[in-house]
């Protein structure tokens, strides 16, 4: 799924985030969320969250489990 839209990200889900210093290289860091940190409903970098483990970066993709 999309990080680009706010309607798709809530706090709990899985997803894979772009971090501000791997943002050159585009490794990205799976985490859970715990907040969403835009306020529009769309970007075009993906929606910007900070993860349980505290780690701040930009959504690129939700990782849907195996129920999805």
């Amino acid at each position: 799924m999309n990080g680009q839209q706010r309607v798709n990200i809530k706090p709990g889900l899985e997803v894979d985030i772009v971090l501000k210093q791997d943002q050159a290289t585009g490794k990205l860091t799976r985490g859970i969320v715990k907040d969403l940190l835009t306020k529009s409903p769309t970007h075009p970098h993906g929606i910007k969250v900070r993860l349980t483990s505290g780690q701040v970066g930009r959504v690129k993709q939700v990782v849907t489990g195996g129920s999805n």
